[in-house]
């Protein structure tokens, strides 16, 4: 029997940190309502997961031109009207770029891939397993 493991946490720092919303609008958007308070008081308030998940779709919504009013009911469960995007010429975009082996590279928009970290870095190593058991049985 596999246990599970536990919810990761993050303080406000560490959440900020993750999903590049600075604290002054995390607090926002709790205050409105489109994220779901801390759990706990004052300096022992922590976030979980979900947090992590919700701002990162309300920036990625946002990032989209789309209202906050019109979040919150895609939060509540509306379609999402989200027009695809278009590079503009100059436009600058965060990639990250995992080293498998000499040649072989994997490349992860994060912001596209709407993948937590934890989930993120799970991905990585299955990838890194699944490159590792390739070379492994072309020695056999």
């Amino acid at each position: 029997m596999t246990s599970l493991a536990p919810d990761p946490t993050f303080d406000l720092d560490e959440l900020c940190r993750l999903t590049g919303v600075p604290k002054r609008t995390v607090r926002y958007y709790m205050q409105i309502g489109l994220v779901d308070r801390a759990i706990g008081e004052t300096r022992a308030a922590y976030y979980t997961g979900r947090h992590l998940q919700q701002l990162l779709r309300i920036r990625e919504l946002s990032a989209a031109g789309i209202s906050l009013e019109r979040i919150r009911a895609v939060l509540q469960g509306a379609d999402a009207p989200v027009p695809v995007r278009s590079r503009a010429p100059g436009a600058i975009e965060v990639r990250t770029h995992v080293h498998v082996a000499p040649g072989i590279e994997l490349q992860i928009a994060p912001e596209d891939a709407q993948l937590a970290p934890e989930r993120l870095q799970v991905f990585v190593q299955s990838v890194l397993r699944a490159w590792q058991a390739i070379q492994e049985s072309d020695h056999e």
